[in-house]
């Protein structure tokens, strides 16, 4: 071998292993590259990620006021229009009032009406006492009339045997005999009479006794503005004020007119939806969670919210209130229906409710329905 060739082939040698060395030292500074990447991610999900729990399926929701009618009439004026700011109390609609005020001038006349009947009742009271006294007066001289017709009767008997003895031995006539009979027969008729009397007079004694009884009835234990009759008329002229008053509809809470559906001269029913107020100073998020991300959520937690209205730009604080009473698919008009055999599991969700800061909501309104971003902190 030249000494040529032992150059280049040394060359070589230190070419290569400086080649290895270099590899080498790659190597080591990509293993260690790895590890530092993955203890940092093992440090920060163990440290820090497990602390969160996020999820960008989040909406917001209020307890929407609905405005319905108690009472049916046509629509006389609407006073409000969609996207219009309210406050509790405020008017916004009035109905027409026509009927309400006839039903509340009858309710009125009837309950005069029937004091008035009650106050005749307490006055005949008295006025039946006094019949009923009249009525025994009536009584007694029946049977001071009927005993005068029992005693003619007897002398009239006592008479005709007298006569009816002495006929055969021509001391008295015929004509007496036949006197006597009629006087006789003319008697008992009269008891009979005095009898009837005395019957009816006994009757219509009763009967006014019953009057009376009745009559107390209707007015025992209550004065005019105590009886029952005369509350029941003061319970329906109440009614027919109430039903006057529900002709103006106003605001039940200060909040955003929406889905207005009424309009002037419709004619509505109760129950009927015509708008909506919403409260969105009363906002709040309902977060819809995976069910493995909730073991460590509880009520109080502090969550930080974004909106995709506002961006990251804008924070809200907001607080866990609680938890729904089931998840989004066991309330869905077609609940899925897990006892079938091509069955496959889904990780559920389940809203999480969320309140949020009234004096942010006043500086950053949000509405009904947009998104929300929700990162609920579970180390507090």
């Amino acid at each position: 071998m030249t000494t040529h060739e032992t150059i280049t082939e040394a060359q070589e040698t230190v070419t290569y292993r400086s080649s290895s060395k270099r590899r080498k030292k790659l190597f080591i500074g990509l293993g260690a590259a790895i590890l530092v990447i993955g203890g940092g991610a093992y440090a920060y999900q163990h440290f820090v990620a497990s602390n969160y729990v996020e999820t960008d399926n989040a909406y917001v929701g209020a307890n929407v006021a609905q405005i319905t009618p108690q009472v049916g009439a046509p629509v006389a004026e609407v006073l409000v229009d969609e996207a219009q700011h309210v406050k509790a109390g405020d008017v916004l609609v009035r109905l027409d009032d026509t009927d309400a005020k006839l039903a509340v001038a009858q309710a009125e006349a009837q309950l005069a009406l029937t004091e008035r009947k009650v106050r005749g009742l307490m006055a005949t009271d008295s006025g039946l006492t006094a019949q009923i006294a009249s009525r025994r007066a009536d009584q007694a001289r029946a049977e001071a009339q009927l005993a005068s017709a029992q005693a003619n009767l007897e002398k009239a008997r006592v008479d005709l045997q007298r006569r009816e003895a002495l006929v055969q031995s021509g001391s008295v006539s015929a004509e007496e005999v036949t006197s006597a009979r009629n006087a006789f027969a003319a008697a008992n008729a009269d008891v009979k009479a005095a009898q009837a009397a005395r019957a009816q007079a006994l009757a219509n004694r009763e009967s006014a006794i019953g009057d009376r009884d009745a009559n107390k009835v209707m007015i025992a234990n209550a004065g005019v503005d105590n009886n029952p009759e005369v509350l029941s008329a003061r319970a329906e002229l109440d009614q027919a004020r109430v039903n006057l008053a529900r002709t103006v509809l106003r605001a039940p809470v200060d909040g955003v007119i929406s889905q207005r559906k009424v309009q002037v001269g419709q004619l509505v029913q109760p129950g009927q939806a015509l708008m909506s107020v919403v409260p969105l100073q009363a906002a709040y998020v309902d977060a819809n969670f995976k069910e493995v991300q909730l073991a460590d959520v509880r009520p109080g937690q502090h969550v930080k919210l974004t909106s995709d209205l506002f961006g990251d730009s804008v924070v809200y604080d907001g607080k866990v209130v609680g938890f729904a009473g089931g998840t989004g698919s066991a309330f869905a008009l077609v609940p899925s229906q897990n006892a079938t055999g091509n069955w496959i599991k889904v990780v559920q969700r389940l809203p999480v409710r969320i309140a949020l800061d009234p004096k942010q909501l006043a500086q950053h309104p949000l509405q009904v329905g947009l998104s929300m971003t929700a990162e609920i902190e579970l180390s507090n």
